[in-house]
């Protein structure tokens, strides 16, 4: 029987959170992690454990590696907590941030490991493929961005804060829109992400016209936890097809982040736990920090009752939450 976990919102990091060596120490100490690796290369056809953690011809940053390589890891935090737990874990709800929607899924029983694997692996070759254009992060809040974007050609590409906007577009076009904005804006950055397109824009309708034959013969099914949706900002409805049409539109839509944060929260989900990835100068698992982190702490900085949060990314983060049980 899983162990339930009524207030509590399962969270799963999106591409940006990768790094040569993620997931080598938890691969080290946990035979359950061992064993998601292994899967994970059999389902594959590659030796995942040495791409993530040596990365010897340097793929760790291209997509359609980048995306099974974060999938991987985040499900192997999850199952080494579940392990030292000694039985599963069932949130309250789950929520992913763009590919992390898809470990989100998983979490949630709504897609299998193999088939998530399958699906990661196919949307990040279509959509370096297809990727055209840059993104850039923008100070201002999703309205403000929108006419920005207007102006320069632009699409809004995702809303992580209320005061910041993500907006993708071709590098001459953000070229013009940073230039114009650091202009009218002095005192405010903009800031170019290294990503192989203009992710969740009009740039990947190619991309998501060829997945959409892969979402349709996926074995997807009806969450048996409440899943938040990407697209929406809402949680997914409790169909398959329903989740389906939703993956499919979240590849060239903006990823709704703060509203899928601030309705959670609102339905009661007020202890969150992240899993995978990590971010920060240092090389090693234990030098790095959740992605997500300063994302949840700033959507609730001004809240009377903001969630509590930890991470199981390494490690050091698996033994603190393991405490917590």
């Amino acid at each position: 029987m899983p162990h339930i976990l009524e207030n509590h919102l399962f969270l799963f990091p999106g591409q940006g959170s990768q790094y040569p060596g993620i997931g080598s120490d938890l691969f080290a100490s946990e035979s359950v992690v061992r064993t998601v690796y292994e899967n994970a290369s059999d389902v594959l056809g590659y030796d995942m454990a040495k791409l993530a953690f040596e990365d010897p011809d340097s793929c760790i940053n291209f997509t359609r590696y980048t995306q099974p390589v974060l999938l991987t890891h985040s499900i192997a935090c999850l199952r080494a907590l579940e392990s030292r737990v000694g039985q599963p874990l069932q949130p309250g709800g789950v929520a992913g941030h763009s590919l992390g929607e898809y470990s989100a899924l998983v979490a949630a029983e709504s897609i299998s490991f193999d088939d998530a694997l399958n699906l990661v692996a196919t949307r990040g070759e279509l959509m370096s493929k297809h990727g055209q254009g840059e993104m850039e992060a923008l100070p201002v809040d999703i309205e403000t961005a929108q006419k920005w974007s207007d102006r320069f050609y632009c699409a809004i590409a995702a809303c992580n804060m209320p005061d910041q906007t993500v907006v993708g577009g071709s590098s001459t076009d953000l070229d013009n829109l940073a230039a114009n904005f650091a202009e009218e804006n002095p005192r405010r950055k903009t800031a170019r992400l290294k990503t192989e397109g203009a992710f969740h824009t009009y740039y990947m309708v190619a991309a998501a016209s060829e997945f959409r034959q892969h979402l349709d013969q996926a074995n997807i099914s009806a969450p048996k936890t409440k899943a938040l949706s990407n697209y929406t900002g809402q949680f997914h409805d409790d169909t398959a097809d329903g989740i389906r049409t939703r993956l499919f539109f979240q590849l060239f839509h903006p990823v709704l982040w703060n509203q899928n944060l601030v309705n959670a929260v609102e339905s009661g989900l007020s202890q969150i736990i992240e899993f995978g990835g990590g971010i920060g100068k240092g090389e090693l698992p234990r030098e790095k920090r959740a992605n997500l982190e300063g994302i949840v702490k700033k959507t609730f900085r001004r809240s009377e009752t903001p969630p509590q949060y930890s991470a199981v990314i390494n490690s050091e983060t698996l033994d603190k939450v393991t405490e917590q049980f």
